[in-house]
C-alpha cells in the first residue's frame, strides 16, 4: 500500500512538472521589456520559495531536538531527520537559486553578480547550509547533533533577511512582484502558469524531502543497533 501511495505521488509530480513546463514555455505569453530571459522566472522563484520553506522545517527540527533530547530522545532523533533532510533539500534548491539568478541576472542586467543585499544575502544563506551539512557529514562525537542544531537555528535567521532585503534596501535585484508597491503584481496570463509551477516545484520538493527523511530514519536506526551490538558484545 506505502509502495502505491508513493507510486502516485510521484507520477502526479512528474505530471505537475511536465505541465507546469509546457505552461512555462508555451502558454505564458513573453514577456514585453524583458523577452523570452524572463520565464526563468518559473523555476527561479519556486526554487527560492522551496528552499525557503525546507530550511524552515530545518529550523523546526532543529529546535525539536534541542527541546526532546534529554526528555524524549526518540522524538528528538525524529525531529533531528527532518532537520538535516530540510536542510540538504533546501541547499539544493537555494543552488538551482544562485544558478538560475545569475543566467537572468546576465541578460537583464548585463552582468552576471553583484554584490547588492539580496544576493549576498542569499550566498550567505548558503554558505551557512553547506557548512551545516559539512559539519554533520564530517565530523564526529556526541555533541555533533547539538552543534548542528544551533547552526541550523542561526542559518535560519537568515530566511526573512533575504525576503526582505530588496524591501529595507535600494538594490539591484528587481522589487517585489508580489506585496510590493503599488502596481506590483503579475498578469493574469502570467500568473497562471506562474501557480502552476509554484505547485509543482513544491510537489517536487516534498517528495525529495520525505524520501530523505526515510533514508535519515534508518540511518539512525542501524547506527543505533550497531551501537547496542557493540554494547551487548562488550
Amino acid at each position: 500500500m506505502k509502495k502505491l501511495a508513493i507510486g502516485l505521488y510521484a507520477a502526479v509530480t512528474v505530471s505537475l512538472m511536465i505541465w507546469g513546463f509546457y505552461q512555462a514555455i508555451y502558454v505564458a505569453p513573453t514577456d514585453a521589456m524583458q523577452g523570452e530571459i524572463f520565464r526563468i522566472i518559473f523555476y527561479h522563484v519556486p526554487s527560492a520559495s522551496v528552499a525557503f520553506l525546507f530550511f524552515g522545517i530545518s529550523l523546526l527540527g532543529s529546535i525539536g531536538y534541542l527541546s526532546f533530547r534529554r526528555s524524549h530522545p526518540q522524538w528528538a532523533q525524529i525531529a533531528d531527520a527532518w532537520a538535516l533532510a530540510g536542510a540538504e533539500v533546501g541547499v539544493v534548491f537555494c543552488t538551482v537559486v544562485l544558478i538560475t539568478g545569475p543566467l537572468w541576472g546576465r541578460r537583464a542586467w548585463g552582468i552576471w553578480w553583484t554584490w547588492d543585499a539580496r544576493l549576498t544575502t542569499t550566498l550567505v544563506l548558503w554558505l551557512i547550509y553547506v557548512s551545516y551539512l559539512l559539519l554533520r557529514r564530517f565530523a564526529a562525537g556526541p555533541q555533533v547533533q547539538t552543534l548542528a542544531a544551533v547552526l541550523g537555528i542561526f542559518g535560519a535567521l537568515d530566511v526573512p533577511i533575504v525576503y526582505m532585503s530588496n524591501r529595507w534596501w535600494r538594490t539591484q535585484h528587481p522589487a517585489p512582484v508580489f506585496g510590493g508597491a503599488q502596481g506590483s503584481g503579475m498578469d493574469k496570463s502570467m500568473l497562471i502558469p506562474f501557480m502552476w509551477n509554484m505547485l509543482a516545484w513544491f510537489a517536487w520538493g516534498l517528495f525529495i524531502l520525505i524520501l530523505r527523511y526515510n533514508v535519515e530514519r534508518k540511518h539512525q536506526q542501524y547506527a543505533a543497533e550497531e551501537a547496542r551490538t557493540a554494547l551487548e558484545g562488550a
